[in-house]
């Protein structure tokens, strides 16, 4: 630093670093200009703080100015603005050392991540440090006076953040720091009234610890809700809390209202609400709802690092002492502080919705309603609280098809010998019970899951089990049904040309026909072998990929069925009767249409007409007097 002597101040020039620094923020647009106010009133706030500190000890310090508070002095007319704290102060040194070196700005690390882009420069400034220097955003000339509290000496910074700066001498002024400066044109324009202020203060500064002032008006809520023991806080603030950070939502179900000393030391209180949103998928809803805020000055609205993210739909605040006030968003999204924090809320959310299943039922029935497809995204994608979030798990059932069931509650009441968790999928409870593989399992009292979204499978068929039992979807070729087979009532013989028959004339369109052990009153279905996807996972496939191509079904036909018999008896009879191909391709198409995998149903209605006919003609013939 180069140093020469003036007759009214001392010039100095800023290290190499801090001029390119300036040279960026002076000649480049800023797409968030509005920070440089956060960025002064935060300075202003550690100062207040650092004062209020020492008074602990020596009440002597604050002298005769003992509120502590930050006043903002707006001359609307001339364009000007100052941030006025009778905090700590500085002195001669500690002003050259904190606005104009590298030692306390961090610019020389700035300096080395600068691409060149200024924009994407520009949006490192918080991350070094360095956020004083954003006010030559909205500014060309920069005043700073100020006095410490030690000292009986005032002193004036003055730059036009072109590379150099001065110091003057002032004598006795008042404790603390004023910084001012007039307004670019444009700046003028976006920042030069007191409602904009005050919607900037609103927005990042609502809750620092000390007044912020405009004129006789205080900006901002000095009490922070969060810092406040939870005993102290009313429903009723809870609410009207709830309803400034959802701008206006709904009630929340419930609260968690947390102060933390270790590992790292937060506050925080999250909300879970009681609307979902309208489409969890929508852009607009993958961002999170948790405001971060850094020793109670807002850093950013979407702070995706603090809760995993199918937990989106929670809101809420958190405030960090152990993170850096300058944070960014660049640098939380590897911050260990973020993770350490992101693991403790993450507990904390898991065991309330874990207490509300056993404790608070009906509050449960209502938040799954609402977000049970957020915590079946955490199912698949949170592989660290997979276990936890599966006994979060609800569905309806055979046992209820009305209410919910927990993979707990299936256990607790699975068949003797029975060893596998059992599910169908279905749009609705009509059309699961309707679904010919279910007969089985209604025949002998076992209990399956009833899943009406493709999601529920796609989920649970990737969990493979359950407490050491494995979930299978029940239209698997081979279950371990472990009861006795349906009488076939068909000769070995009988039952060897029928299926053969099957298979020559389905061909391609199955992988194989075999004899059902699970079918009661329907004569045939459509399974999937054991390692292929079921017919609802296919149908998933295809919507994300138009090219995708599922695998081939397994029939299985019910020997016991008068349909099947009567096929059997006609080819025993007549081998070479067309109404057995028709038969059988209608079977197989309409099994087809009943799990929604039928794609061209061009041939099925004049098919059912040609049987319609011969099985009308065969009636005639039987009215008919002999």
């Amino acid at each position: 630093m180069s140093e020469k002597q003036t007759p009214q101040a001392e010039e100095f020039e800023f290290q190499a670093e801090m001029s390119q620094l300036l040279h960026l923020i002076t000649h480049s647009l800023y797409s968030h200009r509005e920070i440089f106010l956060r960025e002064l009133i935060s300075n202003a706030s550690d100062a207040l703080g650092k004062l209020h500190f020492a008074s602990l000890t020596d009440q002597s310090v604050l002298g005769d100015d003992p509120n502590l508070k930050i006043r903002l002095e707006l001359d609307d007319k001339a364009k000007t603005l100052a941030i006025i704290d009778n905090g700590l102060g500085m002195s001669k040194k500690e002003l050259i050392e904190n606005l104009g070196t590298i030692a306390k700005s961090g610019t020389a690390a700035f300096a080395k991540k600068m691409t060149g882009d200024a924009k994407k420069d520009l949006d490192l400034i918080g991350r070094f440090g360095v956020g004083f220097y954003s006010v030559f955003m909205v500014t060309d000339q920069v005043t700073v006076e100020t006095r410490g509290y030690k000292s009986k000496k005032g002193y004036r910074w003055v730059s036009k953040g072109t590379g150099k700066f001065t110091i003057e001498e002032l004598g006795d002024i008042p404790r603390g720091t004023k910084i001012s400066f007039k307004f670019k044109k444009d700046a003028a324009e976006d920042f030069g009234s007191k409602w904009q202020l005050e919607s900037i203060v609103k927005k990042y500064s609502n809750f620092v610890n000390f007044p912020i002032e405009l004129g006789e008006e205080a900006l901002n809520q000095t009490g922070a809700l969060w810092a406040k023991p939870a005993k102290e806080v009313t429903d009723e603030e809870y609410k009207e809390f709830f309803g400034f950070l959802s701008h206006g939502g709904s009630e929340a179900l419930g609260h968690l209202h947390l102060a933390v000393d270790v590992p790292v030391q937060f506050k925080s209180v999250l909300f879970f609400p009681k609307e979902a949103p309208k489409n969890m998928f929508n852009p607009d809803e993958r961002d999170s709802k948790i405001n971060l805020y850094v020793k109670r000055v807002f850093i950013q609205s979407d702070a995706k690092d603090l809760l995993p993210a199918w937990m989106r739909f929670m809101v809420g605040v958190v405030d960090s002492e152990d993170l850096s006030l300058n944070v960014s968003r660049e640098s939380t999204q590897h911050s260990p502080v973020m993770a350490k924090i992101n693991q403790y809320l993450t507990k904390k959310v898991l065991g309330e919705l874990k207490s509300w299943t056993e404790q608070k039922p009906e509050l449960y029935q209502t938040f799954w309603k609402g977000f049970g497809n957020f915590v079946k995204e955490g199912i698949h994608t949170d592989y660290a609280n997979k276990d936890k979030l599966l006994e979060l798990y609800r569905c309806a059932s055979s046992h209820d098809p009305q209410g919910l069931t927990s993979l707990a509650d299936y256990i607790s009441r699975l068949k003797p010998q029975q060893s596998e968790i059992y599910y169908v999928v279905g749009k609705n409870q009509g059309v699961i019970e309707s679904n010919p593989n279910l007969e089985y399992f209604k025949k002998n009292g076992i209990e399956v899951l009833y899943f009406f979204e493709e999601i529920d499978e796609f989920v649970l068929s990737g969990v493979m089990q359950y407490q050491e039992k494995q979930i299978v979807g029940i239209d698997k070729a081979d279950l371990s049904l472990g009861h006795e087979e349906h009488p076939e009532q068909l000769s070995p013989e009988e039952s060897e040309g029928l299926l053969g028959l099957f298979k020559t004339v389905l061909g391609e369109r199955v992988s194989n026909v075999t004899a059902s052990k699970r079918l009661v009153d329907s004569a045939c279905t459509l399974v999937s072998a054991k390692d292929a996807m079921g017919a609802n996972m296919e149908r998933m496939m295809k919507m994300f990929d138009q090219n995708f191509t599922g695998g081939k079904r397994v029939m299985e036909v019910n020997l016991a069925h008068p349909l099947i018999k009567n096929l059997a008896g006609i080819l025993n009879a007549a081998p070479e009767e067309p109404i057995l191909s028709d038969i059988i391709v209608q079977l197989y198409e309409g099994a087809s249409l009943l799990e929604g995998s039928l794609e061209d149903p061009s041939e099925m209605v004049p098919r059912i007409a040609r049987l319609m006919g011969s099985a009308a003609e065969s009636r005639l013939k039987a009215l008919k007097p002999a």
